[in-house]
């Protein structure tokens, strides 16, 4: 063999190329390369693994804190049921007192009417028993004789027939009285529903100012005070001294405005008055 083959020959043998080596050599090359890879991937995971445990650390002092306070509410909200229990349990109690002194005073004046009751029982019962006195008196009836209409102890007369006023009070006289002395309206609307309507139906009555002019003064006497004079009314129109009321058929005349002045000379219907005969 020739010496540069040779030479080449041994040097192939003694520099053998990295592709030739042992498998041991190449283990080692390949776990080392390894390792450097593996460790180059940890490193995102370590950083990952930091953060998250940072996390969990915060969430678990939020959630502390978190319970902390609402240990605190509860707490709180526990310490003010007592007092809000104990306000409605006073209450309870003042309303029961004041209903039971309502309850004794309510049994006390039930009591008391009880015993009030007893008593008109007993005086009702002594009155059942005691006879009624017995009278000997008549019941007083009071009487007017024909013709004369009664009211309120008193009799009038309506004539039929006309004189003079003073003929008039003569009359009555004779027959135990006076020409009517009016002095109530109820008086006086009683004797105007007894006389009979007309053209101008007019009658004396006891009143005149014969003596003084405009001083009325009735039969027995007594001076006139107020009176049932129509509007105008009296008006001394033709030396009118004596007085007279009238009933028309106008219906919208009242008896309370029924009176008139005349001459004393006319001749006309009169009532007489006189006391009620009690029998």
């Amino acid at each position: 063999m020739p010496a540069n083959r040779e030479g080449m020959h041994n040097g192939l043998i003694d520099e053998p190329d990295d592709d030739y080596k042992s498998p041991e050599v190449r283990y080692s090359v390949f776990e080392n390369r390894g390792k450097s890879g593996h460790r180059f991937c940890q490193e995102p995971f370590k950083v990952a693994t930091a953060c998250l445990s940072a996390f969990c650390l915060i969430l678990l002092m939020i959630l502390v804190i978190t319970s902390v306070h609402n240990g605190k509410s509860r707490s709180s909200d526990q310490d003010s049921l007592p007092s809000a229990a104990e306000t409605q349990m006073q209450t309870g109690c003042a309303n029961v007192t004041a209903l039971t002194e309502e309850l004794q005073t309510v049994k006390k004046e039930k009591s008391e009417l009880e015993k009030e009751l007893s008593q008109l029982k007993d005086k009702i019962a002594k009155l059942e028993a005691t006879p009624a006195p017995q009278t000997s008196l008549a019941p007083m009836k009071s009487s007017c004789s024909e013709d004369w209409k009664h009211f309120n102890g008193s009799c009038y007369y309506i004539s039929s027939f006309g004189r003079t006023w003073s003929d008039s009070q003569r009359y009555c006289k004779r027959n135990g009285g006076n020409l009517a002395i009016i002095l109530t309206a109820e008086e006086q609307t009683f004797i105007w529903d007894l006389l009979p309507r007309g053209y101008w139906n007019a009658f004396w009555f006891g009143i005149s100012d014969e003596k003084v002019e405009d001083d009325w003064h009735w039969v027995d006497g007594t001076k006139l005070v107020g009176g049932f004079w129509e509007y105008g009314e009296p008006n001394n129109h033709r030396n009118e001294d004596c007085g007279y009321m009238i009933k028309t058929d106008v219906l919208s005349r009242v008896a309370i405005r029924s009176w008139y002045d005349a001459p004393c000379h006319m001749s006309l219907p009169f009532i007489c008055e006189k006391t009620a005969v009690s029998s």
